[in-house]
């Protein structure tokens, strides 16, 4: 870690053994990394006097009880207080907070969106971010908000974090660049990254227009689902989660930070870049995750599986087994049960599901959720198949037969989800989704033995 790089404007440690191109695996690691050699201190966090004249600060993700901890120890070119002076409320209209029940909107429905367009306008990762649904209550630290990015310019000497949330960033579009306190995330389609509450960040465009969906979780962090009767192997392996090397910036320009709290913007102004953290240890930091690792699990004889068998990560609640959130993927698979009705089946969940299209297509609707896309589905109301994926799952040879080129996920929570004015009035809703059962046909007969 003695070696440094300069790179997108940072100094940068170099990677070091057991590092993959700027990156530390493990999830929920205590990882260190420093920029500059000797500038993380070894047997204690707090010395007298640290290095270059550096400041010792600690970024806490969990109150200082609890157990296991989750904090992360910085030594930075200047206190975060210098990077926060008076602050002033500024408007983001697209990008909203729940609880956000708007009268005028029906959030009870089976919902289904086109893509939604790029813009003409020049759109950073803060004015272009367009809140879909809202669930739960920010002020209260549960439920969620999902979100659409559409991003074609990169932020200017301006810098964001958030207090109420982290967010689970995935990419559909486009290649994103993140540079955080802690260092760098470069994002692109088929990845995932995940940025913690209270860290400070930069959103560069590195190949645009780019386009993505944002679950944004109020309530307690995502964490690695328990496997169960699974084991210790498949679906998301920790190794594959890639935590960043330390970089900073010791920049002197003016800049500007906005914070959201509380589901409200804050500006403040600020004469350096904050992203100087020159040396890190602990387990709160940002991560990505290529979601082409993942390994899923499925039947091998008879019956399809609850999708909960596709859950990269979830969010826990005060409810055992019930989460706040589930992140969960329908990547390429093979399907081999016999007797059986492959596709997900005909249900009503006490959960509400938000389902959104990478790329290829989906099983269960075959025709009409196209990538960019998304759908809702809320708590018990019923959705399953059409017609045509019915019929075809229905009479198929059901020999070994592989899903490919398909990639879709579902942000699950417990909480109804409301939609936004956005999702409801200028999102290219489709209108007619809710007719594709209108097709399915009754097939009741009631001579014995007959199928």
């Amino acid at each position: 870690m003695n070696r440094q790089t300069k790179t997108h404007g940072l100094t940068q440690a170099a990677t070091p053994v057991g590092t993959h191109e700027g990156y530390m695996p493990g999830f929920a690691n205590d990882f260190e990394t420093e920029a500059l050699p000797g500038a993380l201190p070894q047997g204690m966090n707090s010395p007298q006097k640290c290095n270059y004249g550096l400041y010792g600060e600690q970024l806490s993700g969990t109150a200082f009880t609890a157990n296991p901890p989750e904090r992360t120890w910085t030594y930075r070119i200047r206190p975060s207080v210098k990077h926060s002076a008076r602050y002033k409320k500024v408007a983001l209209p697209h990008w909203k907070s729940s609880p956000n029940v708007d009268p005028d909107v029906i959030s009870l429905g089976q919902y289904r969106w086109d893509p939604v367009p790029h813009s003409e306008q020049n759109l950073t990762w803060l004015t272009g971010m367009h809140t879909m649904t809202t669930a739960g209550d920010v002020n209260t630290q549960v439920g969620m908000a999902s979100h659409i990015y559409l991003v074609t310019a990169s932020m200017e000497d301006a810098y964001f974090f958030s207090a109420d949330s982290e967010l689970l960033v995935v990419p559909q579009e486009g290649r994103l660049r993140f540079c955080t306190e802690l260092g760098i995330i470069d994002l692109e389609p088929k990845e995932i990254a995940i940025l913690p509450r209270g860290l400070v960040y930069r959103v560069e465009v590195l190949e645009g227009p780019c386009r993505g969906f944002v679950c944004e979780n109020y309530g307690q962090k995502f964490e690695l689902p328990g496997r169960g009767p699974i084991g210790a192997n498949c679906l998301a392996n920790p190794r594959d989660f890639k935590a960043p090397v330390a970089a900073f910036e010791d920049r002197e320009t003016p800049s500007t930070l906005t914070i959201k709290w509380c589901g409200q913007f804050h500006e403040t102004e600020i004469p350096q870049s904050p992203l100087d953290v020159v040396a890190w240890h602990g387990n709160y930091a940002p991560y990505k995750y290529d979601l082409r690792n993942y390994c899923p699990v499925g039947a091998i004889l008879f019956d399809h599986p609850d999708p909960s068998i596709f859950t990269v990560l979830t969010a826990p609640s005060g409810v055992p087994g019930t989460a706040n959130i589930d992140f969960v993927l329908f990547r390429e698979r093979w399907m081999v049960a016999e007797d059986t009705f492959r596709p997900p089946w005909y249900h009503k969940n006490i959960m509400s599901e938000l389902m959104g299209n990478i790329y290829g297509q989906y099983d269960a609707k075959p025709q009409g959720f196209v990538p960019g896309g998304m759908s809702l589905h809320n708590m018990m109301l019923p959705h399953g198949p059409d017609r045509d994926a019915f019929e075809k799952a229905s009479n198929a040879n059901l020999g070994p037969d592989k899903l490919d080129n398909t990639m879709s996920f579902m942000f699950e929570t417990r909480f109804p989800q409301h939609l936004t004015a956005f999702a409801a009035n200028e999102a290219p809703l489709q209108d007619d989704y809710i007719d594709c059962w209108d097709s399915l046909e009754k097939k009741f007969d009631g001579t014995p033995g007959r199928k």
